[in-house]
């Protein structure tokens, strides 16, 4: 993790010093390690840096080539180095004093602006090619490493690893972007590149970007496809590919020049990220792992040590605690916004912050986490769609009688959610002989009512509105069908149009379409940009496995049931870990539910901001949400206490994040 920053005036004006000063200085957390400015005419960059692999305690950026006509400045780490080193032209010393950015370099000299499909690792860099007077930029396949920028055609182009550089600019308005809130009030639309502020934007996952006074062009060096189901002779033969996959996204990610940490927090992601670690570890370098575990003392139910002691009872760790039960959601909101600089924090952010700090207290950089393996292997729950328009009922009924043993749900509830979802779908196109054959199916499997299900799952969801409301009033039925009223400003909502605007999506019908869709929407690179700015703030380089390009199409490659089978999720990597993980974790069900320790903070620890935000004054944010709708939000939530209801807490959580961070920027909707 480094910071790097750049100016380009396409009109021909001198970079300042001064000005690339200010965005160094800016993203000092980045990299406390050393500061370096290069600037030629009209181009400058600048660097951050952060020692924390072997090669970069001898890297100096911005990095000129030896012909001088390149120059470079990177925030990466390179996994593929060995096999790059057979194929490009580096200079002949050891391959353990080459960097990474020479890599990239050497990389681009051979293959040019295609140069990232032939790169495994974490990146974002920009290169200044003297020869043909362009500006390269790129982003690794899923946005681990943050990238942003401002362009004016013919004028200028500035970029930066964080926005707060982007804003020291005298050229970059501070202006919001209500097109990004709105969709973080009502998300419903799928827009990789905008932010918050208005003209600053990100480059995508996965893209290049080329900018020269001609003007810029963005394109896709990369993309995650469905592709073909990949065929295995057995499950053993499966787990013996995961664990040779998973077990090299792990080495890949122990290159360092320091000791490594690992986030525990007994759930399997993070156990078998840990476990592997330090397995390797103890091979390749006789050292130890250092994990930081989050313990609650107070709110016993949210406690996880059964399960982070099984795994630290291996022995090859040092085990550090925070008492998580001690802070508050947002009792350090201020600091947050000092470093985020964006109003998108999820309810889970002050725990990662929490950890972060204490491995900064204890002198350490690299941390390695489980950061969404549950997406990445897929717990498999689509698969109860594909049965259902299968026929196949009794694999259905089967696979949902076995998951009920192991985690918090029902056969009744995935037949609701699975089954019933399949049939208003024929129902509303209009495929009624599919309809009545899934229909005479059901009443073969399920002791249901026929005639009900044909009234509430054929008839209504093809009636409007308005006879549906006369429907209710006439049988009696006066309850709402939800009870929660959206939180958007329906002034607002109207204002930018974003009913036009909003992007229906397909049902997705197989696990594979689901995982997909997930992995590659824009909700998933804003979160990697959080865990980033959140590692930033203690000059940490968090690292991620799961987001290995290798184990991501691995894992979208495996039929459904090395997801899902006899009632166990992810079941491919269960059996990959055999003998690694302890048995306690291997063949845990669900997870801890944390919403007790974040609502418990949110009432007892924050309950005068938020009166402070909701009630007394909440005029930050009154253009842009519906203040009856919170306040009937925030009526259910510190009435009920205990809420664990997402569509309570969440809108609470969203307006009175948003309210704090206009506050703390200052910018008026």
């Amino acid at each position: 993790m480094s910071g790097i920053m750049g100016i380009y005036y396409l009109d021909s004006r001198l970079v300042l010093h001064e000005d690339l000063v200010r965005m160094v200085e800016i993203l000092a957390h980045r990299g406390p390690d050393g500061a370096n400015i290069w600037i030629e005419g009209s181009v400058g960059f600048g660097h951050r840096m952060l020692w924390t692999t072997p090669e970069s305690l001898l890297e100096k950026l911005p990095l000129i080539n030896q012909r001088g006509d390149q120059v470079i400045t990177a925030d990466a780490r390179i996994d593929n180095r060995d096999e790059l080193m057979s194929v490009l032209d580096l200079p002949e010393h050891s391959p353990a004093k080459i960097t990474d950015s020479e890599f990239i370099l050497a990389a681009y000299d051979k293959w040019g602006e295609s140069c990232p499909e032939h790169l495994l690792g974490d990146f974002a860099f920009a290169i200044w090619d003297t020869r043909k007077q362009i500006l390269f930029c790129a982003r690794d396949h899923f946005g681990v490493k943050p990238f942003y920028y401002y362009y004016r055609a013919g004028q200028d182009f500035f970029f930066a690893s964080e926005i707060k550089a982007l804003l020291c600019l005298k050229e970059v308005p501070c202006c919001l972007n209500e097109l990004a809130i709105a969709n973080y009030l009502s998300p419903t639309i799928e827009d990789k590149s905008i932010t918050s502020y208005q003209g600053i934007l990100r480059l995508p996952p996965g893209q290049t970007m080329t900018v020269s006074y001609r003007g810029l062009r963005v394109s896709s060096y990369w993309s995650l496809e469905v592709g073909s189901e990949l065929q295995l002779g057995s499950d053993e033969e499966y787990a013996h590919a995961f664990r040779e996959v998973f077990t090299e996204a792990v080495r890949c990610r122990l290159r360092s020049a320091f000791p490594i940490s690992s986030h525990l927090s007994g759930g399997l992601d993070s156990s078998c990220v840990t476990c592997v670690a330090k397995e390797l570890l103890n091979q390749e370098k006789g050292s130890q792992l250092h994990t930081f575990s989050n313990i609650f003392d107070d709110v016993p139910e949210c406690d996880e040590r059964p399960f982070i002691n099984t795994v630290l009872e291996q022995g090859g760790f040092i085990a550090h605690y925070v008492h998580a039960d001690r802070f508050a959601p947002l009792s350090e909101w201020q600091h947050f916004f000092q470093y985020e600089d964006e109003a998108f924090i999820g309810p889970s952010h002050f725990l990662t912050w929490g950890l972060n700090r204490a491995t900064q207290q204890a002198g350490l950089r690299i941390s390695l986490d489980g950061f969404d393996g549950d997406t990445v292997v897929s717990h498999g729950a689509n698969y109860f769609a594909e049965l259902a328009r299968q026929g196949k009922w009794t694999t259905f009924i089967t696979e949902a009688n076995a998951i009920s043993k192991h985690f918090d749900t029902s056969l009744t509830a995935i037949f609701n959610h699975y089954g019933l979802t399949y049939l208003e779908e024929l129902a509303q196109q209009w495929k009624w002989v599919a309809f009545a054959k899934v229909l005479d199916e059901i009443g073969k499997n399920f002791h249901v009512s026929l005639l009900k299900l044909f009234v509430n799952h054929g008839l209504k969801p093809l009636a409007p509105q308005s006879v549906l409301q006369v429907w209710r009033q006439q049988s009696g039925y006066n309850k709402s069908v939800s009870n929660v009223t959206p939180l958007i400003n329906p002034r607002f909502e109207q204002q930018i149009g974003l009913k036009h605007r909003r992007q229906s999506q397909n049902q997705t019908v197989t696990v594979r379409e689901h995982q997909w869709r997930t992995l590659t929407s824009a909700l998933f690179t804003f979160t990697l940009e959080l865990v980033d700015y959140s590692s930033a703030a203690f000059s940490i380089e968090s690292r991620h496995p799961f987001m290995d390009k290798r184990m991501v199409e691995f894992c979208l490659a495996l039929p459904p049931e090395q997801k899902l089978h006899q009632g166990w999720s992810r079941i491919v990597m269960r059996r990959a870990m055999n003998g690694i993980l302890p048995k306690q974790v291997q063949w845990r069900g669900g997870k801890t539910e944390m919403t007790p320790n974040f609502v418990r903070g949110l009432l007892h620890f924050d309950r005068e901001l938020l009166d402070e935000v909701v009630l007394n004054n909440p005029s930050s944010v009154k253009e842009l949400v519906d203040l009856n709708s919170l306040r009937r939000s925030y009526h259910n939530f510190i009435s009920e206490g205990d809420v664990t209801n997402d569509d309570v807490v969440i809108p609470v959580w969203k307006a009175v994040t948003l309210a704090l961070w206009l506050r703390h920027t200052g910018i008026k909707p």
